[in-house]
C-alpha cells in the first residue's frame, strides 16, 4: 500500500483549486480539506449575525462558539446546517477575503486545519497552505491561470447556476480579489519556494488532474 502524504494546493481565486482538489482526492481516496470553505462559512455566519467584518474581537468570539465540519462527501456544515451552496456567492467570497486578513480569525481556523491534517491523507487547498498552514506537506502545488481564463470559467459556472452575470464585472472582481489576497499583511498569497507551478489556463480539468497525479506519484515513489 502506498504511504499516505499531505498535499497542499495554493493559487489565486477561480483557478480551479477546489474542483481539482476534489478530483485528485477522489482518485487517491484522500480527504479534501477545503480551507476556503472554512473562511466562507465564518463570513457567512458573521453576515447573518450582522457582525462588522473588520471587528476582529467579535469575529474571534463568534468563531469560538462555531462548529465548521467538512464531510467526506464534500458538504460544508456550519453549526450542523448544510451551507455548501450558500457560501459560493461572490458576496461571501469577498467577505471571506476580508476576514481572512485578520490574524485572530486565521489563528483559530489554521489551528483547526492543522489538527485535521495530522492523520495524513489530506489534500488541502487555499492561499497559504504550502507557506503557512502545512509547511511540511510532502507535495506542494501552485495552481494558477490567466485572469481571462479564470473569469471565463466563473462566468460559465454562474450561467449554469442560472445567475445573470457579466464577464467584464467578473474580470474586475477577480483582479480585485487577486490584489486583496497578494497584498494582505497576514499570510498573503504567494508561491512556496518548494511548490511546483501548474498553469491551467489552456488545460482541461482532467488534464490538470492528470498532471498533478503524476507529480504526486513521483513523490510517493521516491
Amino acid at each position: 500500500m502506498m504511504k499516505k502524504i499531505n498535499i497542499a494546493i495554493d493559487g489565486p481565486s477561480a483557478a480551479g483549486k477546489s474542483t481539482i482538489s476534489k478530483k485528485v482526492a477522489k482518485s487517491l481516496n484522500y480527504i479534501h480539506l477545503d480551507s476556503g470553505a472554512m473562511y466562507r462559512s465564518a463570513a457567512c455566519k458573521a453576515l447573518k449575525e450582522n457582525i462588522d467584518l473588520t471587528d476582529e474581537e467579535k469575529l474571534v468570539k463568534m468563531l469560538q462558539n462555531t462548529t465548521i465540519q467538512l464531510t467526506v462527501d464534500g458538504r460544508v456544515l456550519l453549526d450542523n446546517e448544510d451551507v455548501s451552496k450558500e457560501i459560493r456567492t461572490e458576496q461571501i467570497s469577498m467577505s471571506a477575503s476580508l476576514i481572512s486578513k485578520l490574524s485572530g480569525v486565521r489563528e483559530i481556523l489554521v489551528a483547526e486545519q492543522r489538527k485535521m491534517a495530522l492523520d495524513k491523507g489530506y489534500i488541502m487547498d487555499g492561499r497559504d497552505i504550502g507557506t503557512v498552514v502545512l509547511k511540511d506537506a510532502e507535495v506542494k502545488i501552485f495552481l494558477t491561470a490567466s485572469v481571462e481564463a479564470r473569469a471565463k470559467r466563473r462566468y460559465l459556472q454562474d450561467k449554469e447556476a442560472g445567475m445573470d452575470v457579466s464577464l467584464e464585472v467578473l474580470k474586475e472582481e477577480i483582479e480585485k480579489r487577486d490584489y486583496q489576497d497578494t497584498h494582505r499583511e497576514v499570510s498573503p498569497l504567494k508561491k512556496a519556494d518548494d511548490a511546483i507551478v501548474v498553469d491551467s489556463s489552456d488545460l482541461s480539468i482532467d488534464e490538470v488532474v492528470s498532471e498533478i497525479l503524476d507529480i504526486i506519484n513521483k513523490k510517493v515513489m521516491e
